[in-house]
C-alpha cells in the first residue's frame, strides 16, 4: 500500500474546511463515548521517560521498556505498521506502531487518532534502520481528544495577535517559543541563586496598597468592599522593602508583578515582573557593582557565555560596563553643557531651540532628562551606567554632597533601553517629606504619575534607616535581552490584550 501521510495540514484550510474537521473530531469523540471508551474518563498515565531522556540515554535504555506521553504531531500510516511523532515537554520522539504488536482493534483505533490528540505509548527503545531513536509500541492509549485543528506545520501560526491570545497553541506549534519561556524560568532562578548567595533574603510585600509609591507611574485603582476604601495595585516594590531595612533586615529582595496603568508597546505591558533589592551600608556604587556582576553571572549560567547578540549588535556583558554622568552624555551628543545652564528659563530656551517638547511645570532638571531621552538613549548600545540624575526626577534618592542639584542615581542602558534603576536611598525623613510635598504639588497640577505622600513611610524613616543602596531590574526586558526577543509580549506568557468583543 502506498505510504499515507497525515501531518499537520500541508495547506492552509478554509474556515469551512476547519469547521468540517472540527465536526468530524466531535463525531469521533461521540463514537468513542458510545463504545465506552471515553478518553476524558482516563485519570492518569504513568510516564517513565521523556523523549530527550531516551535519546540522550539510548545506550543504557536500548531494548528496555519505557512509557511516554504527549501530543500526536504527525503519523505515517503504512498498511499494517505506522510511525508517529509524539511531542512532550522537552521535544519530540518517534514511535513505531504495528498491528501485530498492539492488535487489530487497537491499531484500527490508532489510525483514527487526530493530529493534536494526547496519547500514551508503552514499549521498548530501539533504533530504526535509518538510525533514529524510537519507541516500539506495545500499547497505545488515547488520553485526551483534541477537538480543534492545529495550524498547519509549513506556514505555522502566523497571526501574531492570535499567538499572544492563544499562547497554549503558540507553545504547541512553535518550539522556539517554548524555549524562550524555559530560558525565562532559568534566568529568574539564576537571579535568585545569585542573590541568595550574596546573603539576600527573599520576601513578599503587598500587591494591594493604600498609597502607590516607589515610582512615577499611573496606578490601577480598585475598591475593597469590606473596608470601603479605594486601593491601588502596586507600581513598585520599593517602599515596603525599605521599611524592612528600617526593621533590621540588612539585605532583602523581591521578584514580583507590578502594575502601571499606562500604554502598551514593544517595551511596555501594564503588568510586568520587577526585581528590587535593598542593601544596608552601601551606596549606588555598590549597586553598580552588584548589577554588573549579576548580569554577567546570569548570562554565563543561562547562555554559557557573556556574549550576547541583540538587534544586530554584538554585546559582551563580560567587559566592564561604562560609567558616565547624564550631563557629560548630553554634552557629548548635543554640545549642550547643563552645568553651564544657569536656570530653568535658560533650559527652556535651549529646549525650544532644539525642538524638545516640554511642559510649563518642567524645571531645569526635567529638561536635562528630556534632552537625554531625545538625543542620548538610542546611542547607548554597549552596557552603560548613566549616573547622577537631577534631583527633580529622583524623589527617593540622596543628593550628591558636592552638587545637590544631582543625586546618587544610575540607570543601566543597553542597546538604547533601560534595564536597571538604582540609587543611594534617601534616608533623611525631613528631606524626604519635602520631596513628597513637591511631588504632591505636581500631582495637584495634573501630573497623575507623581508620588503621593506616604506618612507611614516617613514615620519609618524617622525611626532611622541606615545608609542603603537600592536596585530595580525589569525582568521582562532582561529576558528579552538574553533571548533576542523583539517585543515584551514575546517573553510574557499571557500579555495584556483587548477582549475580542471590544
Amino acid at each position: 500500500m502506498a505510504e499515507q501521510k497525515e501531518n499537520v495540514q500541508e495547506k492552509e484550510l478554509t474556515q469551512q474546511e476547519l469547521s468540517e474537521q472540527i465536526l468530524i473530531r466531535r463525531d469521533k469523540l461521540a463514537q468513542l463515548q458510545a463504545e465506552g471508551k471515553n478518553p476524558f474518563e482516563i485519570v492518569k498515565f504513568d510516564v517513565t521517560h521523556h523523549g530527550d531522556e531516551i535519546k540522550d540515554g539510548f545506550d543504557a535504555l536500548e531494548g528496555k521498556d519505557v512509557a511516554i506521553a504527549g501530543r500526536l504531531m504527525s503519523k505515517r500510516i503504512m498498511g499494517k505498521a505506522s510511525f508517529c511523532n509524539i511531542q512532550d515537554r522537552n521535544g519530540t520522539i518517534q514511535s513505531y506502531v504495528s498491528r501485530n504488536d498492539i492488535g487489530d482493534e487497537e491499531y484500527a483505533a490508532f489510525k483514527k487518532f487526530d493530529i493534536g490528540d494526547i496519547i500514551g505509548i508503552k514499549g521498548f527503545v530501539f533504533r530504526t534502520k535509518t538510525g533514529e531513536t524510537s519507541v516500539h509500541a506495545k500499547e497505545v492509549t488515547l488520553l485526551s481528544k483534541s477537538l480543534q485543528v492545529l495550524p498547519e506545520k509549513f506556514h505555522g501560526l502566523k497571526d501574531q495577535e492570535l499567538r499572544y491570545r492563544q499562547r497554549y497553541m503558540d507553545l504547541i506549534v512553535n518550539p522556539e517559543v517554548r524555549d524562550t519561556f524555559i530560558k525565562r524560568s532559568k534566568i529568574i532562578s539564576e537571579i535568585r541563586r545569585f542573590l541568595d548567595g550574596k546573603g539576600f533574603l527573599e520576601v513578599e510585600t503587598p500587591v494591594l496598597q493604600t498609597i502607590p509609591g516607589g515610582a512615577s507611574a499611573r496606578p490601577f485603582i480598585t475598591h475593597h468592599n469590606t473596608l470601603d476604601i479605594d486601593m491601588y495595585c502596586r507600581i513598585a516594590l520599593e517602599l515596603p522593602l525599605k521599611r524592612l531595612i528600617v526593621g533590621g533586615f540588612e539585605r532583602v529582595y523581591e521578584i514580583g508583578r507590578v502594575f502601571r496603568n499606562e500604554g502598551i508597546s514593544v517595551r511596555h505591558n501594564p503588568e510586568f515582573t520587577l526585581m528590587e533589592l535593598y542593601q544596608a551600608y552601601t551606596d549606588y556604587n555598590g549597586m553598580m557593582d552588584i548589577t554588573e556582576e549579576m548580569f554577567r553571572t546570569v548570562a554565563q549560567s543561562v547562555l554559557g557565555s557573556t556574549k550576547v547578540q541583540y538587534g544586530g549588535h554584538d554585546l559582551d556583558l563580560g567587559q566592564p560596563f561604562a560609567r558616565k554622568t547624564m550631563v557629560s552624555l548630553v554634552k557629548e551628543f548635543t554640545g549642550v553643557d547643563f552645568d553651564l545652564v544657569k536656570d530653568t528659563e535658560e533650559a527652556k530656551a535651549l529646549a525650544k531651540e532644539r525642538h524638545v517638547d516640554f511642559e510649563d511645570r518642567h524645571v531645569k532638571g526635567d529638561i536635562l532628562l528630556l534632552f537625554f531621552e531625545e538625543f542620548v538613549e538610542k546611542n547607548l548600545i554597549q552596557p552603560t551606567f548613566v549616573i547622577d540624575y537631577p534631583v527633580e526626577v529622583s524623589p527617593l534618592t540622596k543628593r550628591k554632597l558636592e552638587n545637590p542639584e544631582y543625586t546618587d542615581r544610575f540607570e543601566l542602558f543597553i542597546v538604547g533601553r533601560e534595564y536597571a534603576n538604582a540609587y543611594s536611598e534617601l534616608n533623611d525623613p525631613i528631606d524626604q517629606r519635602g520631596r513628597f510635598e513637591y511631588q504632591e504639588m505636581l500631582r495637584e497640577a495634573g501630573d497623575d504619575e507623581a508620588n503621593m505622600i506616604d506618612e507611614d513611610f516617613l514615620t519609618a524613616l524617622e525611626y532611622g534607616m541606615p545608609p542603603t543602596g537600592g536596585l530595580g531590574v525589569g525582568i521582562d526586558r532582561f529576558v528579552m535581552l538574553l533571548t533576542e526577543a523583539v517585543s515584551i509580549r514575546d517573553v510574557i506568557l499571557f500579555p495584556t490584550m483587548k477582549p475580542l468583543d471590544k
